[in-house]
């Protein structure tokens, strides 16, 4: 596996790009003035992107379980019922979610996509993120697609990428090439998620583009086994958003020997795709709202991976525990408090926890008690900006890794006044 530049355009035949068309500006009723009139719009933040491939795609996804459900996520689940695709359009801005026209808004952005490129309707993807509750500024994307569809490049990732960005300080994107049946074969994802995370996914986006030659059963079976534990192992403040999107299309176009079974191809194809989900995952955790550093908790030598990750999910959602990473404070306690209520089978008495980062490590509990340790060290360890909660349950084989980060003070600032 090699790293590439190139986000989701790395792959053979596939496009991308990322306007400012205005989607804050005016409230969606249609009286949104033209471009034209507003030179400022070019000069704001881009919240609007475009992805298109040169082929028909393969294609599958994977949805928020939130009840609530945005009405670009039944746009897209009935457009990739037949299993293809050919385009993704996303705005940011907007969540397009409990507001009024919301159905017809999302479908007027694929028709949109559609005209500015030649296709049909039915072949775009189409998500939002953003505020809830808010009708969609239909006209700013309205005479913005056109300008996207003029842009769309192979350089056009990284505008992508900023595109679909809400409360994000980084960008999230990647590329990497693997070999399949003598052919190189590149996977290439662009993301969003800061905050609103939870397991289940949360006010994230991801995007996909491979040339891979898979069947859509097999594209699907890979994404609906690898998000349970990449993306689903993040939290970062308890909450399941109404948004949330995976999204993956192959065009095939590596010509690589059609991967139709559960093969070497497939395994070698399957292990790629993971590592560029758990690397999304990890960036989306490190860039929670307002997070100072990465909380990563591993559960090892649990009775079943599900009971360690359901461990792990409690130790890096507590948020007494975020709150004590946040102050550099080696209270354990709190790591077995929150294994406690997790409903998850194990034995208190046989646990070990130590904390750990790139300075060093240091045991603070042995069977289920505390032990004596230095704790200006264990102060030392915390204060980085990657810390590891090390939970060794001694009772099996199974292990499980999940996300988070802490919880500090500008969280609250950027979610006391989100809307406005």
């Amino acid at each position: 596996m090699k790293m590439l530049p190139g986000g989701v355009t790395a792959p053979k035949g596939f496009q991308a790009s990322g306007v400012h068309c205005g989607v804050k500006k005016g409230k969606g009723d249609g009286n949104q003035p033209p471009m034209s009139k507003m030179p400022e719009v070019l000069e704001g933040k881009k919240d609007l992107a475009l992805i298109l491939s040169e082929r028909e795609c393969t294609a599958a996804a994977v949805y928020t379980l939130n009840r609530v459900k945005a009405a670009p996520l039944y746009v897209t689940m009935d457009h990739l019922e037949n299993g293809e695709a050919q385009g993704i359009v996303a705005n940011s801005g907007n969540a397009n979610a409990c507001a009024p026209n919301s159905h017809e808004h999302a479908e007027r952005m694929c028709e949109l996509a559609a005209a500015a490129t030649g296709l049909k309707a039915g072949d775009f993807v189409v998500a939002s993120t953003g505020v809830i509750g808010q009708e969609l500024n239909i006209a700013a994307i309205e005479q913005g697609l056109p300008q996207a569809a003029a842009q769309l490049s192979k350089d056009g990732s990284d505008a992508a990428a900023n595109a679909i960005m809400t409360t994000d300080t980084v960008k999230k994107e990647l590329a990497v090439s693997c070999m399949v049946g003598g052919k190189t074969v590149t996977i290439g994802a662009i993301a969003k998620g800061s905050g609103m995370i939870h397991p289940n996914m949360g006010t994230m986006l991801c995007f996909v583009t491979t040339d891979c030659a898979v069947t859509q059963e097999m594209l699907s079976d890979a994404l609906h086994e690898i998000v349970p534990r990449t993306f689903n192992r993040v939290t970062i403040d308890g909450d399941t958003s109404t948004n949330d999107m995976c999204v993956v299309l192959a065009n095939g176009m590596a010509e690589n020997p059609l991967i139709e079974w559960k093969d070497d191809n497939y395994t070698v194809f399957y292990k790629t795709l993971y590592s560029v989900f758990e690397q999304l995952a990890r960036s989306i955790a490190a860039d929670g709202e307002g997070a100072s550093k990465l909380i990563t908790c591993t559960v090892r030598n649990a009775r079943s991976e599900e009971s360690a990750e359901r461990l792990s999910k409690s130790v890096v959602g507590s948020s007494l525990v975020k709150a004590a990473m946040f102050g550099s404070d080696a209270n354990w306690g709190r790591v077995l408090c929150a294994m406690g209520y997790s409903k998850a089978p194990f034995r208190p008495e046989f646990v070990d926890v130590k904390f750990r980062s790139v300075v060093g490590e240091v045991l603070v509990c042995r069977q289920g008690a505390g032990v004596d340790f230095d704790e200006e060290q264990a102060t030392t360890i915390l204060s980085q900006d990657e810390v590891v909660i090390d939970v060794d349950l001694h009772e099996g084989d199974q292990q499980a890794t999940c996300w988070g980060c802490d919880l500090t003070y500008d969280y609250v600032k950027i979610n006391g006044d989100y809307r406005t």
